[in-house]
């Protein structure tokens, strides 16, 4: 079977494969849906409640399923056909934002507009509006943990080893593009319209997406992802276990998947009530806040096209280095700042550095993990590395909360930026002899020998 998927000699997706052009505008789409629930989500819940402990726990519910669900998850995507659980999957989300969609709608009449929250407002306390968010966000979350576990298992299947930095770096461009530079504004542009406008549009990006992806045909893949006979199939406990015993007696992905795991909890407990942060600290109007957002579209576009470079001009090693120090730094000085184009920058920084970290990882992955043993793994790492966001997504509305009874407002919602920032480089300190250039290259290496032989 041949693809035009081998050939490493331009930058375009088109020659990486139609089905992976396919992947590519599919996954483009409905990250711009996800940027317009960047703006929605969050703003409605600020409609709904100025508790930052009720609006981090919206935060906690849409993680949680990756505590809980992103183990089984693993083994589904290893017993299934990838293609099929990422079309399944995608029109779960379509048809549940519909009825938020719906739910939204319903209700707006008693929410206060956009431009009318601030630090002062006193929205209605919908609670029962406030319940289906968290129901929905949580079902949501589930089915992403799904779609996302299958998405990167599914990827080798349509590129070719060599060009599985370049294909994630591309993906990984438009997706940001799409969630945090065209999403936001598009969605602040039609919340002004009417509160359950970008719910709707959220939904048909699902829909359009899942389309794509059938439009996918197996003869344009470089091997297939049907599951193996029923019959070859040990209990789901017993492929479960195979998979964590692999990640956990790897000496370079078991530190990996745990420093991942912090690294991402520090990232929620900060990121978690950020739109109380933008609206009462930095006085964001939801344009202000729409813009502030493409921040991170600008650094994740220039890290998605040139992480491969950095990562060969400096190893992959100090890459990773650079995105914890960096992470330090810029957090604190998010922390600090009172003035929204400050943080703009610091914005791009920092997803520049989460990019460079995520090209790295994730292709690594892509090319030293067994591909029957893929989607388990991935799960398992995903357990560690994402399960933990919940954690700081709950500290970080305890910390507000608490804070509150002992200083301002002001400085308790600049406290989870400057306990974070800290954080960053006591996880340094434990990363820099365990992820190395040398330990990733020698892990690379071994796969492709046992791949050739």
């Amino acid at each position: 079977m041949t693809d035009t998927n081998a050939d490493s000699d331009t930058g375009t997706t088109a020659k990486l494969g139609s089905a992976y052009t396919k992947l590519f505008t599919s996954s483009t789409i409905s990250n711009l849906g996800d940027g317009i629930g960047t703006i929605a989500y969050p703003w409605l819940a600020s409609a709904v409640t100025r508790n930052a402990f009720l609006i981090a726990l919206v935060a906690v519910v849409q993680r949680l399923p990756w505590l809980i669900f992103s183990l089984p998850a693993g083994v589904i995507t290893d017993r299934s056909d990838r293609r099929k659980l990422m079309i399944g999957a995608s029109w779960i989300r379509a048809v549940l934002t519909l009825f938020v969609s719906f739910a939204v709608l319903s209700q707006q009449g008693s929410l206060l507009s956009p431009d009318e929250l601030d630090a002062s407002a006193s929205p209605a306390e919908n609670y029962g509006l406030y319940a289906i968010v968290l129901l929905a966000t949580l079902l949501l979350g589930t089915a992403e943990v799904l779609y996302d576990n299958a998405a990167q298992t599914f990827m080798p299947a349509i590129v070719a080893p060599q060009n599985l930095e370049r294909a994630n770096g591309r993906l990984w461009s438009a997706e940001m593009v799409a969630n945090t530079f065209l999403g936001p504004p598009l969605g602040a542009a039609l919340l002004v319209l009417a509160f359950a406008v970008p719910f709707f549009v959220d939904a048909v990006s699902f829909a359009v997406a899942a389309v794509l992806i059938t439009l996918i045909h197996p003869r344009t893949m470089l091997r297939s992802t049907a599951p193996a006979p029923s019959e070859d199939r040990r209990p789901w406990k017993v492929e479960l276990a195979e998979g964590f015993r692999w990640l956990w007696n790897h000496d370079l992905f078991r530190p990996m998947a745990v420093i991942l795991g912090f690294l991402n909890m520090l990232g929620t407990l900060a990121m978690a009530t950020l739109v109380l942060y933008g609206q009462e600290v930095l006085n964001t109007s939801p344009t202000e806040f729409a813009i502030l957002s493409t921040g991170g579209a600008v650094g994740g576009v220039i890290g998605g096209w040139s992480a491969s470079k950095v990562a060969d001009r400096i190893g992959s090693g100090p890459s990773l280095g650079v995105t914890l120090l960096g992470g330090g730094f810029i957090t604190i000085g998010i922390g600090l700042s009172s003035l929204w184009p400050i943080v703009w920058v610091l914005f791009a920084v920092f997803t520049f550095t989460a990019v460079l970290w995520n090209v790295i990882t994730v292709s690594l992955r892509q090319t030293v993990i067994p591909d029957e043993l893929l989607g388990r793994v991935n799960s398992v790492y995903r357990f560690f590395a994402w399960g933990m966001m919940p954690i700081g997504a709950i500290l970080a509305g305890l910390i507000i909360n608490v804070g509150e009874t002992v200083t301002t407002r002001d400085v308790a919602l600049r406290l989870p930026w400057l306990i974070a920032g800290a954080a960053h480089f006591f996880l340094y300190a434990f990363a820099r002899t365990r992820l190395t250039t040398e330990k990733m290259e020698a892990a690379r290496a071994e796969a492709l020998e046992t791949d050739e032989a």
